[in-house]
């Protein structure tokens, strides 16, 4: 398989580069490297600001439309999105604050929205003007979506949507969540549920909380909504599409998304090489080995990426990305910590012991990638998945959450 990009790519890969050496300057400087998987938390006002630079440059959204840039974002073929990915990802820019907007709610209403949500939305996240966070895992309810208990009432041209979200992503920047909620409480499971657009700023109604981490930062957030509106021509699909638009959106998770994250990847493990060097570790045959294993399956990892990109109809293709990407970091993060050692636990070396102290890059990608095999889909259910769609396997037994046993004494009188 030829992975050479033609000279068109080429072509808009010095446009996009030569566009982020000229608008990386000044205060965005200093952001280059922020904000990304750790440190989501930092400079979230500046890096606003930075989205609206892209916005402005036509840079947000360049794979939704490729005939015309019918929503304000310019057209771009899929290898083009590459390209800018990578670009992106190599000029160590900041974390983008509209990533959620612009490559999961944006493409979700392309696909399953009307065209008043379109026109509404999609030009305010081009512009890098409205910021998204996504209401899907719950207390009771994370990698068993289908369990969700967060309800949305209709009354009049509006629903009143109560419940919990949690593990939330960049929650306290959004202005807009897009919520899986429950709006039939006659159904069950993946039946009667609702995909609703809810503005997050209904002072009283929603509320967000911070949760703090074992890295001592905090890029997840707990949601709760008590009585918030949603429009009723902001249900996307319809009433009891929920279910259905869901999941064409997880599958939007991966995809162009994951090169990206690939090339940080890259830096993260040219950083722990360089720790192995300084301190040594390299002389150890099975640490040397190790880091050698973590190159090579990054760029596997690249390939299988760059193979399966754009495939239709691929109903295991993300669940091994996932699989193979969570795995592969959170070995990256054990391995940044044997190669330093004893010295991996302790802090600064002017650090006087019982005081407190920062964390540097490496402590902080070791304790992150914790979750890696957890968070955006657990190992287990990408497993599941991968059996029941691609394989052909029966179906696992799954326990039953504590309101489907309610419901089945109920039942049984």
């Amino acid at each position: 398989m030829d992975f050479e990009f033609g000279r068109a790519d080429e072509e808009f890969r010095a446009e996009a580069r030569a566009w982020l050496a000229e608008h990386l300057v000044g205060p965005y400087q200093t952001l280059a490297g922020r904000g990304g998987p750790g440190s989501e938390h930092e400079a979230p006002a500046a890096r606003r600001a930075w989205e609206r630079e892209l916005g402005a440059g036509g840079w947000v959204g360049i794979g939704w439309d490729r005939t015309h840039g019918a929503y304000g974002n310019r057209a771009a073929s899929l290898t083009q999105q590459v390209v800018w990915a990578e670009e992106y990802a190599r000029a160590a820019a900041p974390g983008r604050v509209g990533h959620i907007g612009e490559n999961l709610l944006a493409p979700t209403l392309i696909a399953c929205g009307d065209e008043a949500q379109r026109r509404r939305f999609l030009p305010a996240v081009a512009r890098g003007e409205e910021l998204w966070c996504q209401g899907y895992s719950e207390p009771d309810a994370g990698s068993d979506l289908a369990g969700v208990r967060t309800a949305a009432v209709r009354d009049g041209a509006a629903y009143r949507v109560s419940g919990q979200k949690i593990w939330t992503s960049l929650a306290g920047e959004a202005d807009w969540c897009f919520v899986l909620a429950r709006t039939d409480p006659g159904e069950r499971r993946h039946r009667g549920l609702s995909f609703l657009l809810v503005a997050m700023d209904q002072p009283g109604r929603v509320e967000v909380r911070p949760i703090r981490q074992m890295s001592g930062t905090a890029e997840f957030n707990e949601v709760f909504f008590d009585g918030a509106v949603a429009r009723a021509e902001h249900v996307v699909g319809g009433e009891g599409a929920g279910w259905r638009v869901a999941m064409g959106l997880l599958a939007l998770e991966r995809g162009v998304s994951t090169l990206v994250q690939q090339i940080g990847f890259a830096a993260e493990l040219a950083e722990v090489i360089a720790a192995a060097v300084r301190c040594g570790a390299l002389s150890d045959p099975v640490l040397r080995d190790q880091l050698i294993t973590q190159w090579a399956e990054l760029r596997v990892m690249r390939w299988n990426a760059l193979r399966t990109l754009g495939a239709a109809g691929d109903a295991g293709g993300p669940s091994v990305a996932k699989l193979l990407w969570g795995g592969w970091h959170q070995r990256l993060g054990e391995l940044a910590m044997r190669v330093r050692g004893a010295a991996a636990a302790r802090g600064p070396l002017d650090w006087t012991p019982h005081e407190p102290y920062e964390l540097d890059p490496l402590q902080r990608l070791f304790l992150f990638t914790r979750a890696d095999t957890i968070y955006g889909g657990s190992d287990e259910i990408q497993r599941n998945i991968i059996a029941e769609r691609v394989l052909g396997l029966p179906r696992a037994e799954r326990s039953m959450t504590g309101v489907e046993r309610g419901m089945t004494r109920a039942e049984r009188g």
